[in-house]
């Protein structure tokens, strides 16, 4: 089997003019580095390389097929353990050798995970990608712009078949491997399968990820910190049994009376009295609210004069516009039950948790993952001692609360998260909270392994006005390669396909301001500012 060797990159002597600057040659030599890293290998594998890993184990997981895809012929399967189709253009990936793997930590686990191997001009790293809510199904659709971009790529279904949760009652072994147990399996694997192809290691491995992947990414830093080297979490669905009761609660309270209800015909005239009172805090007025904690909205100003109409809000309509956008609290005591809360900019999604009915992800996993009861009836009255119940028999499975990375941060890991502001599911300061937790706990050390960018007017996970288009992995990998933490992120709001508007994206708590001359749609005409005063 020919070994996949990289070529050899030799960096420059400094000699003379301004890069004698210490602070300018360190830019440069990481800079310089970066590109050296990226230097992708030419020399292929053998052709019997690929088929040449079936049968084989490593450790609990065992490669059960393996095949040479050739390029542009890959087809997504049905749903099911392989995934789900997908909406995208297969026909421009490259060749790659497709293993498929069973890994059994446990007699009752039954972990599927893919590795898909570039034939060539493999870049010498590993991403691991995870999927949301309940997943059940190898995500491909984020496999493959990471095997476009040179990098050996896994992914797993965490442990079970299709997007429900009816295998969590009776199989307490695979919730674990839901819970976090398959990162770690699919990154071990991914791993060995990828040495044992190339004959080489990769040098680097990431994960990238959001939502109830998000979760997944933070865990892999608390659990498993040698795992990866660089993370991506995007809205971590972190506290996952407290997040889930009270969004049920969110909805109880919602939905107390046919008075509360809110009609979806009313988010497009809540929604542009906000962009009214709080547009033009970051200098311009583009649809999209920069920094929503410094947006002083009151709802009750758009409270109804008479009977009920379109262009207004009933009393009782406030109160659960009110219960939206407010941390969720002990109607009896006053106690905060969950801090994190919908923002400002938010109102056009308000259906996401303010609906006819919870989210049905949400309810599946209090009921089956959580209390381990399908048959529990969610009323507003017992949701305090619902969510406490929950909290407590969920064992810490899906907290991941634990805010001490240490141990990730000493090897040198870095954390790269990001959530989107206007975000209906995944409250946007859950990742602020975590962040900030994650400060206190480490202490100043922490300031150079962890960065936070939060995305004004995205979506849950993408979508909506914002600019909400970057490469996370490009980001990760520069950061992991030179050092250098990230001052900002170039990010594009697309319309067809095509960027009609740049920003950048700045790290918590700065935010992005207008300079005052230029294109406003342009990045290069922001700058990332500490959060101005009386705004």
């Amino acid at each position: 089997m020919a070994r996949n060797t990289p070529p050899t990159c030799t960096l420059p002597a400094f000699t003379g003019g301004r890069v004698r600057h210490s602070s300018y040659r360190a830019f440069v030599v990481g800079v310089l580095a970066l590109a050296c890293a990226r230097v992708v290998a030419t020399n292929a594998v053998t052709p019997d390389a690929c088929e040449a890993l079936a049968g084989r184990s490593f450790g609990a997981a065992t490669v059960v097929d393996a095949q040479k895809i050739a390029a542009g012929t890959f087809r997504p399967q049905l749903p099911g353990r392989g995934g789900r189709p997908v909406a995208q253009d297969f026909s421009k990936l490259p060749s790659f050798c497709r293993a498929a793997i069973t890994a059994k930590p446990s007699s009752d686990s039954d972990i599927h995970i893919e590795v898909w191997l570039p034939v060539e001009r493999w870049n010498q790293r590993l991403q691991a990608v995870g999927d949301g809510g309940l997943a059940g199904f190898i995500p491909y659709a984020l496999m493959v712009p990471a095997l476009t971009d040179g990098y050996a790529v896994a992914g797993t279904d965490t442990g079970h078949e299709g997007d429900t949760a009816d295998f969590m009652p009776g199989h307490p072994d695979r919730l674990i491997d839901f819970a976090y147990r398959s990162t770690h399996e699919m990154a071990v694997a991914a791993k060995a399968v990828a040495t044992a192809f190339y004959e080489t290691a990769p040098r680097l491995s990431y994960y990238n990820a959001c939502s109830g992947g998000g979760r997944h990414a933070i865990t892999s830093a608390q659990r498993y910190p040698e795992d990866f080297q660089g993370i991506v979490a995007g809205a971590a669905s972190w506290d996952q049994a407290r997040l889930d009761a009270a969004r049920i609660g969110i909805n109880l309270t919602v939905n107390r009376s046919t008075q509360s209800q809110i009609p979806p015909g009313k988010y497009p005239m809540i929604h542009a009295a906000v962009l009214e009172a709080c547009d033009a805090l970051d200098g311009v007025a583009d649809g999209v609210i920069e920094n929503p904690q410094q947006c002083r909205f009151d709802y009750a100003s758009l409270t109804c004069n008479g009977p009920d109409a379109p262009t207004c809000l009933t009393a009782a309509q406030v109160q659960s516009a009110r219960a939206l956008t407010s941390p969720f609290k002990d109607r009896t005591n006053g106690n905060v039950l969950l801090q994190s809360h919908l923002w400002p900019g938010t109102e056009l999604a308000w259906g996401v948790l303010g609906g006819p009915t919870p989210s049905a992800n949400s309810l599946d996993r209090v009921r089956r993952f959580h209390l381990k009861d399908v048959s529990t009836v969610f009323k507003l009255d017992t949701i305090v001692s619902t969510i406490e119940r929950a909290v407590r028999l969920d064992a810490g499975l899906l907290a991941s609360n634990n805010y001490d990375l240490r141990p990730f941060f000493s090897r040198g890991g870095r954390l790269l998260m990001y959530h989107g502001w206007a975000d209906p599911q995944v409250p946007a300061d859950h990742s602020v909270e975590y962040y900030d937790n994650v400060l206190r706990t480490v202490g100043p050390a922490a300031e150079q392994s962890i960065a936070l960018f939060m995305v004004p007017g995205m979506g849950h996970c993408g979508g909506g006005p914002g600019t909400d288009t970057f490469d996370k992995a490009a980001v990760i990998d520069a950061w992991a390669t030179s050092g250098i933490k990230p001052t900002q992120i170039v990010a594009r709001h697309l319309a067809n396909g095509v960027a009609d508007r740049t920003r950048p994206l700045c790290p918590y708590p700065q935010t992005a301001h207008y300079a005052g001359t230029g294109s406003t749609e342009d990045a290069k005409n922001f700058r990332c500012e500490a959060p101005r005063q009386g705004q």
